[in-house]
Order: C-alpha cells, then structure tokens, then sequence
C-alpha cells in the first residue's frame, strides 16, 4: 500500500492569527524602544492588547520575538538603501545615513541586535548597497576619492552611539555628528592613521551566520 507523502510545507495562519502576529510585532516594536530589551513579555502582550500566551505561541521566547524585529528593520534598512541610490547627484549615501539616524531612534532600545545579526545575507546585501551608494558619492565629487566602506561604516557606528548616549535629552543631536562625519569625508582621506576597516573585518564584526536561504524584505 503506497505511504502518502507529508505535506512539509507550514499551514497558512487563520486571519485572525495574522493579525495576533502583526499586533504583538507592532507592540514589541513601540515597547522595546522605550523600555529596551529587558522589558517582558507581558508588558508586550499588554500592550498589543493579547494574553501572553498568544504572544507565547508565535514566539517561544523574547530573543526570538526580538530577532524578527530586527530582521524587519534590517529589510526595511536596505529597502530605504536601494531608494536612495536613485537620488541625484551622489546625494544618496548621506540621505541614507540619515535614514539610519531615524531608524535608530526609532528603535534606540533594540538597534544593537543589529550588529552580529543572524540574517547574514541580509546584512551583506545591505553593505553591498552603501558601497555602491559610496562609488556614487565618490563620482560626484561629496566624498573623497580615499574613503573607503569600513570608513562609512565606522560613521554609522559612531551614529549608533550618539543616539545610545544622547537619548531623550538630545535626541536630534546625530543630526549635527552626520553633518560634520560628512564634511570631513569630503575632504582628503587621512593617510597617517592606518587603513580603513576591511571588507572581511567588517564581515568579522558583524559576526552573523546564514545559511543562505534568509532573504530580506
């Protein structure tokens, strides 16, 4: 008697489930940026309007919950990145940068789940997308023939501490450190300090595994 195969592939969610899952999304997304990632699961379900139990059975865990939230803004990063590299006149890279200084505000309590992000394709389908909005920059003359990646890198490192630090007291205070970053990038690069961070360091850095199959949005 022949075996029926099994079907593998998961169940479609009921609406109502779809709209549980978007419900705590939106709600882990709002308290984690105002509470940061020691906030619990029941303020989350609280505030999504869910028993904790529902929020439980989409997500085993807070990391879990935290991890997909950092892949939508790393989806929705390089969504904003392939925008920008239609802006004329080499003036994409620093619009990004911008785009990156309201993205991290707007989740200052998560934004470090970035760095070291298990979705690696992601996070190099990203960096690919700023050096070509570099290689723009470069051409029209806005940043310095020297600059490197890991340089544009550093900035947005640098980006993440100013909002860290800064919080609810300046919270507009990156604007002015994007501002003088991109004025010293347009002038010579510095040639007494080293080289600039490498592609491979960078990869190092970020630290993340993928297995391939992780696409972003």
């Amino acid at each position: 008697m022949a075996v029926q195969a099994q079907d593998t592939h998961p169940k479609p969610l009921r609406r109502d489930a779809v709209r549980n899952h978007q419900l705590v999304v939106a709600a882990a997304r709002d308290v984690l940026s105002e509470f940061g990632t020691d906030a619990s699961m029941e303020l989350i379900a609280s505030r999504a309007g869910v028993g904790v139990g529902t929020v439980y059975r989409r997500f085993p865990n807070k990391e879990a919950l935290v991890d997909e939230i950092a892949a939508q803004m790393l989806g929705e990063l390089v969504g904003e990145a392939r925008a920008s590299l239609a802006l004329p006149g080499g003036t994409g890279l620093e619009a990004f940068v911008r785009v990156i200084g309201r993205s991290l505000v707007a989740h200052r309590g998560y934004a470090h789940k970035l760095i070291g992000h298990s979705r690696a394709a992601c996070v190099e389908q990203l960096r690919d997308l700023m050096g070509e909005l570099l290689v723009q920059a470069k051409r029209a003359g806005r940043v310095a023939p020297g600059i490197e990646l890991g340089d544009v890198m550093a900035l947005t490192w640098g980006l993440r501490g100013v909002v860290e630090t800064a919080g609810e007291v300046a919270p507009e205070a990156w604007q002015r450190y994007v501002d003088i970053q991109f004025s010293g990038l347009r002038c010579s690069a510095p040639t007494d300090s080293g080289p600039a961070v490498t592609r491979q360091q960078l990869g190092q850095i970020s630290g993340g595994t993928d297995d391939g199959s992780a696409s972003c949005t």
